[in-house]
């Protein structure tokens, strides 16, 4: 039996007119890259047929790349530029770093897991992006910002993600919450469990 030959440039030229266009993001550069760089190299082998579904895909281990609208309004948010300095907490794929690669000067990744870890850059990056819903950012994770760097992320609240950028001011993010989206969460920036009255 032969299986048929999936033409991925027309699925992604599909997934910028009917998911990224329709639902307003429409910058040159976001539509760019995403145009350019080939999602299906970044889900397992039995998924890349489904590569461009505005859904997110299983990728293993617990982990999922996001439908395509988060990435496209992440980057319309994140507003890169050559003289950002990137730190991109990635949930295992590599696509966010992939697409944020050439729109930047200098990018760094880490793994949630390490994402809380101590870091000889401290205080340096201009731009943070988070591949993923969180609900806090670790002490940790926030000081490897400078001053007044820019977060884009997801927000967990109460059950509910948004997508959200933020301000590092002093040792904490202010953050705003933009749009509703599905974004998968990422446990290890869940907030600890405590008692409530």
């Amino acid at each position: 039996m032969q299986t048929a030959t999936i033409d991925f440039a027309a699925a992604r030229r599909a997934m910028l007119d009917s998911q990224l266009r329709t639902s307003g993001v429409n910058e040159g550069f976001v539509l760019d890259r995403m145009g350019a760089v080939a999602r299906e190299d970044f889900v397992p082998e039995g998924a890349r047929a489904t590569a461009y579904i505005d859904r997110a895909i299983p990728l293993g281990n617990g982990r999922r790349l996001a439908a395509p609208l988060y990435y496209g309004m992440l980057l319309a948010e994140a507003k890169p530029t050559a003289a950002d300095r990137a730190l991109v907490v990635e949930s295992g794929a590599g696509y966010l770093a992939e697409l944020l690669r050439p729109l930047v000067g200098m990018l760094e990744i880490v793994t949630p897991e390490d994402a809380s870890g101590t870091s000889r850059r401290k205080g340096d990056f201009t731009l943070l992006a988070v591949d993923g819903a969180v609900e806090h950012l670790p002490p940790a994770l926030v000081k490897r910002m400078a001053e007044d760097g820019r977060v884009v992320t997801g927000l967990a609240v109460n059950g509910v993600t948004r997508l959200a950028i933020g301000r590092r001011s002093g040792n904490d993010i202010a953050f705003l919450p933009l749009a509703e989206i599905g974004i998968p969460r990422l446990g290890e920036f869940d907030k600890p469990k405590g008692w409530t009255f």
